[in-house]
């Protein structure tokens, strides 16, 4: 059952690429000590908490680790930056596929309820209640290229200049490694002077929408795929509330939905 189920959660060849990021085990000076577990069953058991909302300390024993030693093997790959890099890679295998749309991007957030923990705030959207907010960049298919956390009552155009910086240089088919943008699109909570100034000066078309004048019932036809990625995300029931005290932590689990989502379309 372990074998199986370690499978089901984390695909041979999402393994392979996990391998590439995955620091190595530290090695005890003075010797001794329990036999380290594998690590080809942490990201398994990892991928089954964030998908399937549950605490660590309900991880199924079939995957042949307790949730004491996934959630501790989770901190100290979050500490290395694991997930991070490993979209990054997954970015890197699309865009030298040529699966990366690089013409439009869309940008958006999503805000959730927090229980605890630093980056929350009063969200304005939820009676005031304490949250935190996902923000995102994704291209013309829905796939997040820059994701990053605030409190939720962070403004979204506060957001904007540290997410399109947050795009990282991805492969292309033909020619350098790219991560400018050609254009941007973006609703109402990005329409400011200062931001497509900013935009412009980068060689980087926006298509804001205007407050008072575009109707706030029309997604737009190109900003609905932002829209579905955040839909996409909540597919991750761990981001559904925010249960971690540390936003790293947190931020990892949005890491993961985004990793997730972007192998996807790598395994098609």
């Amino acid at each position: 059952m372990t074998a199986a189920l370690v499978e089901r959660m984390a695909l041979e060849d999402l393994w392979t690429l996990c391998q590439r990021v995955v620091p190595p085990a530290p090695v005890r000076p003075q010797g001794g000590g329990h036999r380290r577990r594998g690590d080809r069953e942490v990201p398994a058991a990892i991928i089954f908490v964030a998908t399937s909302g549950c605490t660590w300390n309900q991880l199924p024993p079939g995957f042949g680790l307790s949730g004491v030693t996934a959630f501790r093997r989770s901190t100290e790959w979050t500490e290395a930056g694991v997930w991070a890099k490993l979209h990054r890679l997954i970015l890197d295998e699309l865009g030298a596929r040529g699966e990366l749309d690089w013409p439009r991007r869309a940008i958006d957030s999503v805000s959730v309820r927090a229980l605890k923990g630093q980056l929350t705030g009063p969200n304005p959207t939820d009676r005031g209640k304490k949250g935190s907010k996902i923000h995102l960049v994704v291209d013309r298919r829905g796939l997040p290229l820059s994701i990053g956390i605030s409190a939720a009552n962070l403004h979204d155009g506060q957001a904007l200049i540290p997410l399109v910086r947050g795009i990282p240089p991805v492969r292309s088919r033909r020619g350098p490694r790219r991560r400018r943008p050609g254009k941007l699109h973006g609703d109402k909570g990005y329409d400011y002077r200062h931001l497509r100034r900013w935009l412009a000066s980068r060689g980087i078309r926006h298509r804001l929408a205007h407050k008072g004048i575009e109707s706030s019932r029309r997604l737009g036809r190109h900003r609905w795929v932002v829209e579905r990625t955040v839909s996409w995300l909540t597919g991750c029931q761990r981001l559904h509330r925010r249960y971690e005290r540390k936003p790293e932590h947190f931020l990892a689990f949005t890491a993961i939905a985004a990793t997730l989502i972007c192998h996807r379309r790598l395994t098609k």
